[in-house]
């Protein structure tokens, strides 16, 4: 059986065709009509043109039409792009031709976007429009259910598993970058991650030879009732709600609930998690579960508490999840808050948390197969106190597509073995785990020293009346960069900008303090909870210089 998704997903399919497979709202999809729907949309594609290696934009919101598309896609040995919903009229431009993009299915909010760029996009022959109520189809567009209707079910072909699967990521600084794996590579690195999680029972890694068998252990899993309900509560346009919330449950026929708004609202989260029993949620860091938190806090001392019986599982990856919030989720309940340290470019290493086993912030189990080398080229001993950049091997991308340059400097040999150094800096400690110090290209350097933003926030967060907080430097003419805070408050709280800076005077050496706090009303986040340092950086220059 070959290692492809769309392989692997129509065998789920024949399995437990009727088990439920995407969920959105009052809406539910069997196995057997999610295939059957993808394939009437591949044939849709292949009648425009599309086949092998053909790119097709995802501009869409969570949806059940989200993962049918891209299933489509797959379908036709097509490659799926993600699409930023956020982006303005040349950014939907760079990233569409960038990825040569031949079709787009597109959210009905988003006519005047895609009428503003089609002519801009010689390369696009279809654009496919999901009627959410707000627009009527554009007059070169065909609507996303009468494509479905219109077409007969494309039938199935021989894949390979190395067909080419990509995921754009914006990273922290330039333009997007499309980041390429083989489906087969890919493919198993997420199937031992579920097996890691537990969603199915394991002994030792999988190989490819092993799909054939999960088939019996999918059968097995929905004879039980057992087969895994997940959330991804962040964008499906982002690595940490497809990969973690959406393929891997997939993988193994578990339920996908998506929620479609905008925006993240944790009652309706914790609503939809007692409505359909889900057993994993997908967050990303503090800034979904602190909401989180609150929430459940609040409903308790109502004496009206959500039921959390159902969830084994949440897992965030992305951005920093502090200890104390880990602890303030598990007096609900107790579950197993998996702390996933990666990016699109390589997963490093872990931490898992429960109330019989408390975590520390930012300190994570590496990967097998996880180094880390100074900027010298030396591999850093554990308890040296030195630090240096993390490289993962295993699941290692091609590269970046149309970028040799930035290929050549993440992805390369060390000691012989091919490695990803996506530019995240840690210290090793004593006991051989790792604690993230943050990403490179946001290191802050003061007076001679390095200061990662991401230490600082966390010391920073710490205190009881901060709710979230963002790090930035400034330029010093005496320091060369100075350390500037932006911090908001817990509701109903206020402090002094020189108290908070003592305190955390308590958590940091004196370099990576602050020099400045600038307290705003909401320190603002992308909407996949990862911080946005270009917001925070021109905000802090435009009220302190």
């Amino acid at each position: 059986m070959e290692a492809q998704y769309a392989t692997v997903w129509e065998r789920n399919s024949d399995v437990i065709p009727d088990k439920i497979a995407l969920i959105c709202g009052d809406v539910q999809v069997t196995w057997r009509e999610y295939d059957d729907r993808a394939a009437r949309l591949a044939t849709a594609l292949t009648e425009a043109g599309l086949g092998d290696d053909s790119k097709v934009g995802l501009y869409l919101h969570n949806s059940n039409e989200y993962l049918e598309a891209q299933y489509s896609v797959f379908k036709i040995k097509g490659v799926p792009i993600n699409v930023n919903y956020r982006y303005k009229e040349e950014e939907l431009i760079y990233l569409l031709d960038n990825s040569d993009s031949e079709a787009v299915f597109y959210q009905g909010c988003y006519t005047q976007q895609i009428e503003a760029i089609k002519d801009k996009l010689p390369k696009v022959k279809l654009f496919i429009q999901v009627d959410d109520g707000t627009n009527d189809v554009l007059s070169f567009a065909t609507d996303y259910e009468s494509a479905i209707s219109s077409s007969d079910p494309m039938e199935r072909i021989e894949r390979s598993g190395e067909n080419i699967y990509m995921l754009y990521t914006g990273g922290t600084t330039g333009m997007p970058k499309g980041v390429m794996y083989q489906h087969e590579g890919h493919l198993m690195g997420m199937l031992n991650t579920a097996g890691a999680w537990g969603l199915i029972p394991v002994q030792e890694r999988l190989e490819k030879e092993d799909l054939e068998s999960i088939g019996d252990e999918v059968k097995r899993l929905a004879d039980e009732g057992n087969l895994p309900v997940s959330i991804p509560a962040c964008p499906l346009m982002h690595g940490t709600g497809m990969w973690l919330g959406a393929i891997i449950p997939h993988l193994v026929g578990g339920t996908v609930v998506t929620l479609p708004q905008l925006g993240f609202d944790p009652d309706n989260l914790l609503k939809e998690v007692e409505r359909t029993k889900a057993n994993n949620v997908v967050i990303v860091g503090d800034a979904f579960a602190k909401p989180i938190m609150d929430a459940l806090d609040k409903a308790a001392s109502e004496g009206q508490p959500y039921d959390l019986e159902s969830v084994n599982t949440v897992i965030s990856s992305g951005v920093m999840w502090s200890s104390e919030v880990k602890q303030g989720l598990l007096k609900h309940h107790d579950m197993v808050l998996v702390d996933a340290m990666g990016s699109t470019e390589g997963g490093m290493g872990s931490s898992r948390a429960s109330r019989d086993n408390p975590a520390e912030t930012a300190k994570f189990v590496l990967n097998p197969g996880v180094i880390v080398i100074t900027d010298d080229g030396e591999i850093v001993e554990p308890g040296s106190d030195k630090m240096g950049k993390i490289g993962t091997s295993g699941l290692v991308p091609l590269g970046y597509f149309k970028d040799e340059k930035k290929s050549a400097e993440t992805f390369k040999e060390f000691q012989g073995i091919r490695y990803s150094f996506p530019g995240d800096y840690a210290r090793v400690e004593a006991d051989g785990t790792i604690t993230l110090l943050g990403r490179g290209s946001n290191c802050i350097n003061t007076a001679g020293e390095k200061v990662y933003p991401e230490e600082v926030e966390e010391a920073i967060k710490r205190h009881d009346d901060i709710y979230d907080c963002l790090v930035v430097g400034l330029q010093d003419d005496r320091f060369g960069q100075r350390v500037v805070a932006l911090a908001s408050f817990q509701e109903g709280k206020e402090l002094e900008e020189q108290e908070l800076i003592s305190f955390t005077r308590e958590h940091l050496a004196g370099y990576k303090l602050p020099k400045q706090v600038l307290f705003v009303d909401e320190v603002m986040r992308a909407p996949n909870g990862k911080a946005n340092y270009k917001w925070a950086k021109e905000t802090a220059e435009k009220e302190l210089t």
